[in-house]
């Protein structure tokens, strides 16, 4: 049997979160749908059957509030440097394997986080891994394991940047896993995929097919 994964997750301020997202819902307060995402997703992770921890890296109240709610241990944003410092510093308190995920896949399905963490135990001893997102350019997972540093490279293209520093790509078949939202093109297709329960409750009545 694989060892558990902890799963670092950070989250910006819910201002600032998000921010092509804005108005994706109309009528529905940004910070509102920005925290849903964040909802839905910490209980897929916490739902998979690999993760043993997740780890919410935030300096917003609602945020931490949320990820107790779901039974995640909260850190401060203490290096308050962006997203990969964030991961750095959720990585550094882990000694087991440990995987970072974005906090925009309201989709996710923990069977599909599942088999892609286990995928990550097929691979070479002290590789990294990483999931792609549905586009292709970004990063949705970063998975190292135990006593290899997670070494985050995510932002614009990170897919490449991953590969260039050495980590590995999986290619499974994981839809919910890979659809992250940035845009409300990209909340219509979580939406054919399947939300979860707090995204769906506000779009509702927003979102066509």
């Amino acid at each position: 049997m694989s060892q558990p994964w902890t799963v670092v997750v950070p989250v910006k301020r819910l201002v600032a979160a998000k921010s092509r997202l804005r108005g994706g819902l109309p009528g529905v307060p940004h910070e509102e749908l920005a925290l849903a995402l964040v909802a839905d997703t910490l209980d897929a992770v916490r739902a998979c059957p690999e993760v043993v921890e997740v780890l919410v890296v935030t300096d917003d109240a609602r945020v931490r509030a949320e990820a107790l709610a779901a039974t995640a241990r909260v850190l401060p944003d203490v290096p308050d440097a962006g997203l990969n410092a964030a991961f750095r510093h959720g990585a550094a308190q882990v000694s087991g394997p440990v995987a970072g995920i974005t906090a925009d896949l309201p989709a996710l399905r923990p069977a599909e986080l599942a088999a892609a963490l286990r995928a990550v135990g097929e691979a070479p001893p002290g590789v990294r891994c990483y999931v792609a997102d549905a586009p292709g350019a970004g990063t949705v997972l970063l998975a190292a394991p135990a006593g290899v540093p997670l070494r985050p490279c995510f932002g614009p293209g990170s897919a490449t940047a991953h590969a260039a520093s050495g980590a590995r790509p999986l290619a499974g078949d994981w839809p919910s896993l890979r659809r992250d939202v940035d845009t409300p093109d990209d909340l219509a297709a979580a939406a054919r995929l399947g939300l979860g329960p707090r995204t769906a409750r506000l779009a509702a009545g927003c979102l066509t097919g």
